[in-house]
């Protein structure tokens, strides 16, 4: 492990010793990871910086430094926070179908909240206890569906990666983003001139159009995933 990870491991997980000398410390992690996800979520990730986050908190950036060693490390911590430990009460209760799609609604709910995490999460990194809090809650909701370890973790990272393209997506077509609606619109001109090209395109954008706009992707992919997920179980219990 190299002693960047090190470093971050030790500030996700602890301990957390108190230094014996010095001045007596006013901060704490909480407080400085709760810093930057403001600036993220307001400006982006790119503009978090140990200075901005020092500024935000009212001392100066040799201060903050006390605390964490970089900007690498003060991104982890602010990722770990703002995904937080997975909610359990909605999940609690069901069967590993409905635990799973009030997973992926609620994980849905957290990166549209912070799309800058989506980069942040990108990549070899270590991971706090609040995300990895994620991945063990919807591996265990497919304990005792026959699945094995291996396909249980494939099929929550399958999930993740439907719940961050979703994300993405809506990010990019902005604050009045309809993903759908706007590739529709701008497809709509191209298909009509040369439909003949295109026809089966052009009956497919024909009734996404009787949809009234409509985002329906997150809905359609999810319920695919899970039906496909529903398949194999079903083929391991024959």
């Amino acid at each position: 492990m190299s002693d960047a990870h090190a470093e971050a491991v030790r500030l996700l997980w602890g301990p957390h010793p108190k230094p014996a000398r010095g001045p007596r410390r006013t901060l704490d992690l909480a407080r400085i990871a709760r810093a930057g996800i403001e600036i993220a979520d307001a400006e982006g990730s790119a503009d978090v910086s140990m200075q901005r986050v020092a500024a935000q908190l009212g001392v100066t950036k040799m201060a903050l430094y006390r605390y964490v060693p970089g900007k690498a490390e003060l991104v982890a911590l602010m990722v770990d926070a703002a995904i937080g430990p997975c909610p359990t009460a909605k999940q609690a209760h069901g069967g590993w179908r409905e635990q799973l799609e009030g997973w992926a609604r609620q994980l849905l709910a957290v990166f549209s909240q912070h799309p800058w995490a989506l980069e942040a999460t990108l990549g070899p990194r270590v991971v706090g206890p609040g995300e990895l809090s994620w991945l063990e809650r919807a591996v265990a909701a497919l304990d005792g569906t026959g699945l094995s370890g291996a396909e249980r973790m494939d099929a929550a990272v399958l999930l993740v990666g439907h719940v961050r393209g979703i994300t993405q997506q809506a990010r990019a077509a902005g604050p009045a983003g309809n993903p759908e609606a706007q590739l529709g619109a701008i497809l709509g001109d191209l298909v009509q001139a040369h439909g003949e090209r295109f026809p089966a395109l052009t009956e497919a954008l024909a009734s996404a159009a009787r949809s009234e706009g409509q985002d329906q992707a997150w809905e359609f992919g999810l319920q695919r995933i899970l039906d496909g997920l529903a398949a194999l179980i079903d083929e391991r219990a024959r």
